[in-house]
């Protein structure tokens, strides 16, 4: 049994079609239940709060998931009873025994509906801007959830005092003032000694007229900073011809959706009145007296600590336009434009079943609906009862997740590991379960709103998290085709997806390809890669439109490989010639040292192990030069064996991601070793002493239990934000496990 302290037996996680709400001392197993009556916690209760959520982020900032992992552990594991494998060899033996213990720990996570939750948080931005949406809303969170979202602010602030855009990153002034003004609206005093250092932080550094463009934006809706000091959103923008490169459904969707409610806000200058606090505030986040300050000059201004992309002169000359323009605009024009854009909050919202694409957009579009609609509107408390699906318990306290989940990711990933030998066979209802989830998340219909507004093409494809949030993704598609396609060669299940819908799948990903022959993310490559001269940002790199990913592309070649294999005469040559454009496209984008970069993983062991098995699954249907193929695939052998660490693994820092170069970790990291396992594996290229080097590190490194520990952070965004996935831990050693049990062992 695994401890579960006094305090997190209170917290429990409600699902439901995927949905999964976390409710303290709930009244029922609905999470639309989860408001319930515990909005008053007694001292003894709070003190217990601090002692059970009690976190050393020096030791290490990611949090092990432990609340829900030892929980739902304890309730549903159950010993392996099978006839495991047997060897006469000891050490062969600990690979088998490894593997049968690591997918059974695995399988007791699982929920009855199939899927594996997990801690999806990171960044530290999003909770703020989630905290600001209610304040500025009066709609305040229950005050369980208000005392364990303060105990993971302050579980994460940094030595120096202040905190980082995410969890593993150093101060800077966004991340600072971010959590500073959080934790003033939930109540602590400016005199706590902690908000105390994080203030001397952000004077020493400027003060907050430097943070950068989103948080100027925040600030100004809290009436902490002044409308003139940001930007203009240049609402208009969305009236142009949608012939225009720089129209806005152009945009990278997820950019596109962040701005669009920034727009309705800045449109109307929504900002609370001032009050005791507010008045507080300003004297405390800035050097300057609030009232002096020259604000157009601030437009501009960030901190160096923040700063990571800088302005380009064109989007100096457009900001130098849209400002003078805001002095002369038509009202007429401008009520049109606000319109629209408030029509297509509202298709978000109906396409999403107020999900919404992502929490910035979640916390945003809350702010125009309350605006709108009023508080006690249906429009509006729809958003807050989606608030919850945002939130995530672990040991370091209630965050808020960088998506409504990872569900279908993380299901399509463990089922294909969990399969990748035999031994899958001996998990015949971990299997059956999943294939009940996947098949009741494929998306099976479009919105009547879907063309207006400006989606792609979506039915036959599946999402990231959940049916709901309804946004497909071209490598989730294809991973949910693969999952199916391997359940259903497994024999342990009855096919309910037909060809039918399989088909339909291979279709939309068919209709991701971009011009170039790779795949980028939610929809094609929209506009011109100048695109991103208009970048406002300051903190991300490449958000403006949706750009090919060496990841998005492989999984996609891989998933078409398998279609054609299981439908040899279904749509034959243009499979053929999507595969091959695929190739050139990773052949292209492959690195003179033999790595790949990637987009959405940490880093080269992520986008390297995509790229090889998408390099040898091509290798065998000989529609490719093999020489190409053989070198790019040696080069990237060459490349993992030259950064094995001397304790046989491999291990990568988010650093690698933002600066763009391989930045070794100080330890080997299971996850990493994983990757670059199962890439070695892949090649088949008498590697396997460093391979047997790997596997043995995977072996020492595993828990009785079978899991692994939580390491260093594993996901990224926008080069420079990064994200926690909580399952790669377990899923991809698994992988690797099992991918040597069936080279070497079977």
């Amino acid at each position: 049994m695994l401890e579960v302290k006094s305090s997190w037996k209170n917290w429990q996680l409600l699902i439901k079609n995927g949905r999964q709400i976390w409710a303290y001392k709930p009244s029922s197993k609905n999470p639309e239940d989860h408001l319930t009556n515990a909005t008053s916690l007694s001292d003894e209760e709070i003190q217990q709060f601090t002692k059970d959520f009690s976190f050393d982020n020096q030791k290490n900032p990611n949090s092990g998931d432990e609340v829900f992992r030892h929980q739902i552990y304890n309730q549903n594991y159950k010993k392996f009873t099978n006839s495991p494998p047997f060897t006469n060899d000891s050490e062969q033996q600990k690979v088998v025994d490894s593997l049968i213990n690591g997918i059974n720990y695995f399988s007791s996570l699982q929920n009855e509906e199939g899927f594996w939750s997990g801690d999806y948080g990171g960044p530290l931005f999003l909770l703020p801007g989630l905290l600001f949406a209610s304040y500025i809303t009066d709609s305040a969170f229950p005050r369980p959830h208000q005392e364990l979202m303060k105990i993971y602010l302050f579980n994460h602030q940094n030595l120096d005092g202040g905190w980082g855009m995410h969890i593993e990153d150093d101060s800077t002034m966004f991340g600072t003032v971010m959590q500073y003004v959080s934790l003033r609206i939930l109540g602590l005093e400016k005199e706590d000694p902690r908000l105390t250092q994080a203030r001397n932080w952000i004077t020493e550094n400027g003060g907050a007229t430097g943070i950068p463009s989103w948080g100027k934006f925040y600030l100004a809706t809290l009436n902490l900073f002044h409308w003139d000091g940001f930007n203009s959103l240049f609402p208009e923008m969305w009236l142009f011809p949608k012939w225009l490169p720089v129209h806005p459904s152009r945009y990278w969707c997820h950019s596109r959706m962040v701005y669009l409610p920034m727009a309705y806000c800045y449109s109307h200058r929504i900002q609370v009145p001032e009050n005791e606090l507010i008045i507080s505030l300003r004297e405390e986040i800035f050097v300057d007296d609030f009232s002096s300050i020259d604000w157009p000059k601030q437009r501009d201004k960030v901190c160096e600590k923040d700063s990571y992309t800088i302005q380009s002169p064109v989007l100096k000359w457009m900001n130098l336009f849209t400002n003078t323009y805001e002095k002369f605009h038509s009202s007429w024009i401008r009520k049109k434009a606000v319109s629209y854009i408030l029509d297509y909050i509202h298709a978000e919202d109906c396409q999403t079943k107020y999900i919404n694409i992502g929490p910035v957009s979640q916390a945003i579009n809350s702010i125009c609906v309350w605006h709108a609609h009023g508080k006690d509107s249906e429009q509006f408390q729809n958003h807050v009862n989606r608030w919850y699906d945002y939130l995530w318990v672990s040991e370091d306290g209630m965050k808020m997740s960088g998506y409504n989940g990872s569900q279908l990711w993380d299901v399509a990933f463990t089922t294909r590991a969990i399969l990748e030998s035999d031994i899958g066979q001996l998990f015949k209802p971990t299997i059956e379960k999943s294939y009940q989830f996947v098949e009741k998340m494929q998306i099976l219909e479009q919105h009547e709103t879907h063309e207006q507004f400006f989606r792609h093409p979506s039915t036959g494809g599946w999402p990231f998290s959940t049916v709901d949030h309804s946004w497909p993704i071209a490598d989730c598609t294809g991973q949910g085709v693969s999952t199916v396609l391997s359940i259903h060669h497994s024999g342990l299940v009855k096919p309910i997806i037909t060809e039918e819908r399989l088909k339909k799948a291979v279709d939309v990903i068919l209709g991701f390809q971009n011009k170039e022959g790779g795949w980028a993310t939610y929809e094609l490559t929209r506009a011109p890669k100048w695109l991103e001269k208009l970048n406002p940002s300051e903190i991300f790199a490449d958000i403006m439109i949706d750009y090919s990913w060496t990841e998005c592309t492989s999984t996609c070649i891989h998933t078409l490989i398998e279609a054609h294999e299981e439908y040899p005469d279904y749509k034959t040559e243009q499979l053929y010639s999507a595969i091959v454009q695929g190739l050139d496209f990773i052949i292209k984008k492959q690195r003179t040292d033999g790595s790949w970069y990637a987009g959405w993983g940490v880093c080269f062991t992520y986008a390297t192990w995509f790229a090889i098995e998408a390099l040898t699954k091509v290798r065998k249907m000989k529609i490719y030069d093999v020489t190409t193929l053989d070198q790019a695939i040696t080069k990237a052998n060459e490349f993992l064996i030259s950064k094995q660490k001397p304790d046989g693994g491999w291990g990568e820092t988010y650093k690698s991601c933002a600066n763009l170069v391989y930045t070794e970790a100080n330890e080997s990291q299971v996850v990493n070793t994983a990757w670059a396992l199962l890439s070695l594996m892949a090649a088949d290229d008498n590697n396997k002493e460093y391979i047997d080097q790997g596997i043995q590190l995977l072996i020492e490194k595993q828990t009785e239990h079978g899991d692994w520990l939580q390491e260093g952070i594993s996901g990224v965004f926008n080069y420079n934000c990064m994200i926690t996935y909580s399952a790669y831990r377990n899923t991809f050693p698994i992988w690797a496990l099992n991918r040597y049990y069936k080279l070497f062992l079977n």
